[in-house]
């Protein structure tokens, strides 16, 4: 664990998800089975992905790697600590 808090050190990156192209399969969701950071979440009728606690995110990219829709991006924050929109 060490190992991937060091990376995270490295890239600073997080995973922005486009959750108007999201299909909710849940792919990333199980590839974050160390942390359990993402989750699935309904709105309406439609589910997505969602992540929980970035601050706890080690920006291993494992997520965006398994999205076989590349709905999955990893950006750096910005000074605020969000993600900046497109």
């Amino acid at each position: 664990m060490a190992d991937a808090i060091v990376e995270r050190q490295a890239t600073g990156r997080l995973p922005d998800i486009d959750t108007r192209r999201c299909t909710g399969c849940g792919w990333c969701v199980a590839a974050c089975d160390a942390l359990h950071l993402l989750s699935l979440e309904t709105v309406g009728w439609k589910k997505s992905s969602v992540l929980h606690e970035p601050d706890r995110c080690t920006g291993c990219s494992a997520c965006a790697v398994k999205c076989p829709f590349h709905v999955i991006t990893m950006k750096k924050p910005t000074a605020t600590g969000r993600l900046p929109q497109d």
